[in-house]
């Protein structure tokens, strides 16, 4: 059936201007940016127009922000600096991360799944546990030195609780049902940690990794007290000894935004690997 221009004309006028999809992703925007449009709002009238506010208005922030980015504006020791400080808190986030899960995920899934290493480790592994990271600074700046290696040290330990105990909490999380199905198939032995164990516990691994790599960012500044010449948490500490607080508020920012980006790769990866799984990230 060959419809007629007129048929066509209004055909168009009946189809939504924008897809139902695009409409939905709007409304999520809109939703999310409801709260910290009304906290920046909020923030802006407790603070403009008072000189004498010990927390500076959006605006300085913001142009504090640009010249710590590009410079230009405050021509300080500052201006600049902000990608050289970033890279290096990424660099330290991410290596103590990365061997956190190295660590971590063997290690867990050993104690989820073996007997004796779980009785022999997880005592241990349990009174060490609720041991804060800001506790192990003077230790780990006494083994480490002063530096970035007690920074990586202290992200590691930050990561590695969260990633260990839900990587343990989903290899014994396991069904028994799923090894009498898989027994059944003819899948035995050491088969069954591939098939069975690793692919069930993964939506709990995947949870682990989320909250490790958002304790790396809340650690990064602690670790940074150790001495180090640059990173955001560096520069976070210098700027409150000098009283710059806009310079600590964009620090904090800057960490926001960035733990975010990293947490939404976390999700946006095991929304693809765990696209069969019901509880997926």
């Amino acid at each position: 059936m060959v419809m007629t221009s007129t048929e066509k004309a209004v055909d168009a006028q009946r189809r939504p201007l924008v897809p139902a999809s695009a409409r939905r992703r709007l409304v999520t925007l809109a939703q999310a940016l409801i709260l910290p449009v009304a906290l920046l709002l909020f923030w802006h009238f407790m603070t403009a127009g008072r000189p004498a506010s010990l927390i500076p208005p959006p605006m300085e922030v913001w142009l504090e922000l640009q010249d710590l980015a590009v410079g230009g504006i405050n021509d300080d020791a500052y201006s600049g600096t902000l990608l050289t400080h970033l890279l290096a808190s990424v660099g330290r986030v991410f290596g103590g991360f990365g061997l956190a899960v190295l660590v971590a995920l063997p290690l867990g899934m050993l104690i989820g799944r073996i007997e004796p290493i779980r009785k022999l480790l997880e005592p241990t592994l349990q009174i060490m546990r609720p041991i804060p990271v800001t506790a192990w600074l003077p230790l780990a700046m006494i083994i480490f030195g002063l530096g970035p290696r007690s920074a990586f040290f202290l992200v590691f330990l930050g990561a590695f609780y969260p990633v260990l105990l839900n990587t343990v909490f989903g290899v014994r999380s396991v069904e028994p049902r799923l090894f009498e199905a898989a027994s059944m198939l003819g899948c035995l032995g050491s088969a069954q940690f591939f098939r069975v164990v690793l692919p069930a516990a993964l939506p709990s691994i995947f949870t682990g990794l989320r909250l490790g790599l958002g304790f790396s960012w809340v650690v990064i500044v602690v670790g940074e007290m150790t001495g180090v010449p640059t990173g955001l948490g560096a520069i976070i500490m210098e700027a409150r000894q000098l009283s710059r607080t806009e310079i600590v508020i964009c620090g904090m920012l800057v960490i926001g935004v960035f733990g975010f980006l990293s947490d939404q790769v976390i999700m946006w990866i095991g929304r693809r690997l765990l696209a069969w799984s019901p509880s997926h990230v």
